[in-house]
């Protein structure tokens, strides 16, 4: 087998258009935008480059045929009780020898640079892009969501790998009852005259990127293992969600016109962009906004819940949940309702999940593989 660097314009090519060779035949999938997989890959866009390192290789049989792919990282920031490195945007022919050939290198690569451990498919940036394993739910994957065939499954785990961690994708459809919980919670906090909701107005989008910030950074920041925000980074992905953002499905909650509580939506771009076959130049650009303006997008996803702590538990996740659905089940036209994932080791989140009497309709997983076969495997840890 023969292992080549991904360098040449030919081989990123190569390294691109496997994955549409390989599922030729799946009506669920859906080509990532070429861009966006590039941009994990660049030194410029990737701030991860500064505390790591990353390469990507394709592998070739005997006829000069590619039968798999793999990008293979280290990131310093990345704390585990071992040093652990990973790999992401594993692609492979039906076939244990090839996978394991594969995952043997990775190895290799992963151990000359110190690491005792490997976590995989995972990538080299944040968790909300290009993250886990498919192994249940096999519909059309959300946007920058990893999606790949069943027998992937077998492929990780006859090699020795273990499920770290499980990530769950919970959805609802958009005109299915509420629970009457949440409609007694309504209810009640209608009679506070302090508290009142307001959807996202792109007019006011740097107001409501603050009034994200504030909410998070309480809510999230100091939990598990959550990140403090800036207003700067946060107008900044506003304003990179721009383009797309709809007014009806995002809200907020208020107190005398200070933020508690935000719950974030978006349209699934998938549904827009599964007719470019990854390129996304000019012209897909244009067609982009003509399909965005025809075609009715169907499918709404959850990005971020929040509420500040002092006021969790009181009945603002179901005011909130509320007003927000009987304005957009009126003014849109989703139909179905999809949470990005949530890892098995945040109940918090989990069941916020399950109060909204939603099902789980996809599961990821993130596996590991300990080099060392004699020491104890342990699972990611509840928050």
């Amino acid at each position: 087998m023969k292992v080549i660097p991904v360098v040449t314009k030919e081989s990123i090519s190569e390294f691109l258009n496997f994955p549409k060779l390989l599922f030729v035949n799946d009506k669920n999938y859906i080509r990532p935008l070429d861009e966006d997989i590039e941009s994990v890959f660049d030194l410029k866009k990737n701030k991860f480059f500064k505390a790591g390192e990353c390469e990507r290789f394709i592998f070739k049989n005997e006829e000069n045929r590619i039968i798999g792919k793999i990008a293979v990282f280290i990131n310093k920031r990345y704390k585990q009780n071992q040093p652990t490195g990973g790999f992401g945007f594993f692609d492979c022919i039906n076939n244990q020898d090839t996978a394991d050939f594969i995952f043997d290198f990775a190895k290799t690569w992963l151990q000359e640079r110190g690491m005792e451990a490997m976590d995989g498919p995972i990538n080299f940036g944040e968790r909300d892009k290009f993250w886990g394993l498919l192994i249940e739910g096999f519909s059309e994957p959300l946007y920058a969501m990893n999606y790949n065939p069943p027998y992937y499954k077998s492929l990780f785990e006859n090699y020795g790998f273990q499920i770290f961690f499980n990530q769950l994708c919970f959805g609802r459809k958009i005109h299915d009852p509420v629970a009457d919980n949440f409609l007694e919670m309504h209810q009640r906090i209608s009679r506070n005259e302090n508290i009142t909701a307001k959807p996202l107005q792109l007019k006011s989008l740097e107001k409501f990127a603050q009034d994200f910030t504030e909410v998070y950074n309480k809510a999230w920041a100091s939990h598990g293992e959550g990140k403090q925000l800036s207003e700067t980074q946060t107008i900044k992905m506003f304003k990179t969600l721009k383009p797309i953002i709809n007014e009806h499905i995002s809200w907020f909650v208020y107190e005398n016109e200070k933020p508690i509580a935000m719950w974030m939506n978006i349209p699934d771009l998938n549904q827009w962009i599964k007719f470019f076959n990854g390129k996304f130049g000019l012209v897909q650009k244009v067609l982009f906004l003509i399909i965005k303006k025809l075609r009715k997008n169907k499918k709404m996803v959850g990005l971020v819940f929040g509420i500040v702590p002092e006021w969790q538990r009181k009945g603002i996740d179901g005011f909130m949940i509320w007003e927000g659905t009987k304005h957009f089940r009126e003014a849109t036209d989703f139909e179905d309702y999809e949470m990005q994932w949530v890892g098995d080791f945040n109940p918090k989140m989990i069941k916020i999940a399950e109060s909204l009497e939603t099902k789980v309709t996809r599961k990821l997983a993130t596996y590991r593989y300990l080099f060392d076969r004699t020491k104890e495997f342990k699972r990611q840890v509840s928050l």
